[in-house]
């Protein structure tokens, strides 16, 4: 009998910079955009930008207070 791959359903701890341009439905370039002019707090893996999903959602409720 063959053995059946899993499919993980975790959530993963950080998010990459495509994956929150996804989120947000915006460019790459957008969300680096946001990383360095309007704050959006990163950290930064061996080259790599990594979005931890609380600080996203953190950032975006501040950001919408601010603008409303």
């Amino acid at each position: 009998m063959a053995r059946r791959k899993r499919i993980s359903t975790a959530q993963p701890v950080l998010l990459s910079v495509a994956d929150v341009a996804i989120m947000l439905g915006v460019c790459r370039t957008t969300v680096y955009q946001y990383l360095n002019h309007e704050g959006l707090p990163s950290i930064l893996l061996r080259g790599v930008r990594r979005i931890h999903p609380d600080s996203l959602q953190e950032w975006l409720k501040s950001h919408e207070e601010l603008t409303a």
